[in-house]
Order: C-alpha cells, then sequence, then structure tokens
C-alpha cells in the first residue's frame, strides 16, 4: 500500500514537500513515482526513481522545480517541489511499480492522493 500526504494550502513561491510511504512488501529495485491531476485535466507524470536503485527521470516541464528522493530506513520518498505557481494546484498520487524500466510509464499501485492548491 501507498499513502501519501503533506499536501496542503501554500502561497505562489512557496515550497512543499510531499511524502509517500509504501507498507505491506519490500520496494527495493521497485519504480516509485509521482504523478498529479489537475481539475479537467489528464494525469501527468512528475518524477520517478528506482528505489535503492539510484535511477531518477523527471517530466521535462519541470525544469528543476521539483525533486524526488528516498528514504530507505523509512520506506518512503518524497517530492520536494519549490517555486509553486498556481498552475501546480492539483491532486498528487505516488505510484509503483516492480518493472524498475521506463520510469515514466504502466504503474499499477497507486495511493489515494493528496491535495496541494497554490494561490495568487
Amino acid at each position: 500500500q501507498l499513502q501519501a500526504s503533506g499536501g496542503g494550502l501554500v502561497q505562489a513561491g512557496d515550497s512543499l514537500r510531499l511524502s509517500c510511504t509504501a507498507s505491506g512488501r519490500t520496494f527495493t529495485n521497485y519504480a516509485l513515482a509521482w504523478f498529479r491531476q489537475a481539475p479537467g485535466k489528464e494525469r501527468e507524470f512528475l518524477a520517478g526513481l528506482t528505489f535503492r536503485g539510484g535511477s531518477r527521470y523527471y517530466a521535462d516541464f519541470l525544469k528543476g522545480r521539483f525533486h524526488i528522493s528516498e528514504d530507505d530506513a523509512k520506506n518512503t520518498v518524497y517530492l520536494q517541489m519549490n517555486s509553486l505557481k498556481p498552475e501546480d494546484t492539483a491532486v498528487y498520487y505516488c505510484a509503483a511499480k516492480a518493472d524498475p524500466l521506463l520510469l515514466k510509464f504502466d504503474y499499477n499501485y497507486w495511493g489515494q492522493g493528496t491535495l496541494v492548491t497554490v494561490s495568487s
């Protein structure tokens, strides 16, 4: 199971860190990723990594504003979001899959989502 947390209401320019805690299995070499879905839009990939595997992949449009990391001891993946903009307002989801390749695609385990609202 995946449990996402850390969302909330922030102002434009602020930073926020989301957490995704995985339980129920060992996630070594699993791919874990963050997605988001804004109102009226399709879900989009943000960032992914291989847990305890060292690979990272980011969506090009982020331009370095967001950073994905992991805490092996806590079985947790983080998404550090900086310089937030109103257009970052969305429900943010974490996801996992056993295949560590192609970090952007084909996730089959999903958390419940956490809402991030960025005011202007």
